[in-house]
């Protein structure tokens, strides 16, 4: 079983980005958009969307393929071919920064400066088997 497990974290890669400060809603949106994609398509996604929290991750996703060709040197032949993906993408909340701003009658209100954690799973694409295919049932004929 211990095997099976070292085999698996072999062909799968991670990156994280803490306390990047950006609310984690805001990421998420963006996460939202390149999870599951394939990851060279998902950087020329993340290079044109203008939000300033796409650079960031765009940054982490080159950081997570980077980490899986140093695990996969043999298989480098897979990122060309596109069979790189992004299996897992996570947006947690990170510390809150928590600051005063006057407010009117003389009383103050809190802002809650927000952060997150990003991580990043990247893998090999899972190869269908070829499904059988099912001929139709001939029909009877009256």
């Amino acid at each position: 079983m211990a095997e099976g497990l070292k085999e698996a974290k072999k062909k799968v890669a991670i990156a994280k980005l803490n306390n990047v400060p950006t609310s984690p809603q805001k990421m998420a949106l963006l996460c939202d958009n390149i999870r599951g994609m394939e990851v060279n398509r998902a950087m020329d996604v993340l290079r044109y969307t203008k939000r300033e929290a796409a650079g960031r991750l765009e940054k982490l996703v080159k950081s997570a393929v980077a980490n899986w060709e140093a695990k996969n040197e043999a298989d480098r032949k897979e990122l060309e071919n596109g069979n790189v993906i992004i299996l897992s993408i996570m947006v947690g909340p990170g510390t809150i920064i928590k600051r005063i701003r006057t407010a009117p009658q003389g009383r103050a209100a809190r802002i809650r400066k927000r952060s997150n954690h990003v991580t990043i799973t990247v893998g090999v694409k899972e190869k269908k088997a070829a499904e059988p295919v099912n001929e139709p049932v001939a029909s009877k004929e009256e």
